[in-house]
């Protein structure tokens, strides 16, 4: 499984900086929207969540034959502290791994020199100048025709 993880922080809280051991480079993958959707239309949460799924059963029936899966982790701050909110993560396999590597994919970019910038100026306190250099993010504005589940 691989696994999308959109915000820019929540990554460098995963990551630590591109310092830990492994996870040394940073990178952004930018895909389709297309690609995106189709995902979130073939996902299943990560979890067992009364309401949404029959039973337990169910969802696990639905968790083993989904090609993605969808996880809501607490977003993070400069700091990497856990924000009163939650953000996408996107973990895909089997036919959506194909997918994603083989038509979602639009570019890669190396951005660990910037995750390396943005950890010095908040390790010297100066997390003015660090928000400055974090990737624009908005909300995404999901189609209504995506499931409910998709949603936090």
């Amino acid at each position: 499984m691989t696994w999308i993880k959109p915000p820019f922080l929540w990554m460098m809280y995963r990551c630590g900086w591109g310092t830990k051991a492994g996870q040394e480079t940073v990178l952004a993958v930018e895909i389709t929207r297309d690609g995106f959707e189709w995902a979130l239309r073939n996902a299943c949460l990560s979890s067992y969540v009364r309401g949404v799924h029959p039973d337990r059963a169910a969802w696990q029936r639905q968790l083993k034959h989904a090609p993605a899966r969808i996880q809501w982790d607490p977003e993070r701050d400069l700091r990497l502290h856990a924000l009163p909110y939650r953000s996408l993560q996107l973990g895909l396999s089997g036919e959506a791994v194909r997918r994603y590597a083989d038509d979602w994919t639009v570019s890669i970019s190396d951005v660990t020199p910037l995750a390396h910038e943005i950890h010095a100026l908040v390790g010297n306190g100066d997390l003015e100048s660090a928000a400055r250099l974090l990737p624009q993010e908005r909300p995404y504005p999901a189609p209504e025709e995506l499931p409910a589940h998709v949603r936090p």
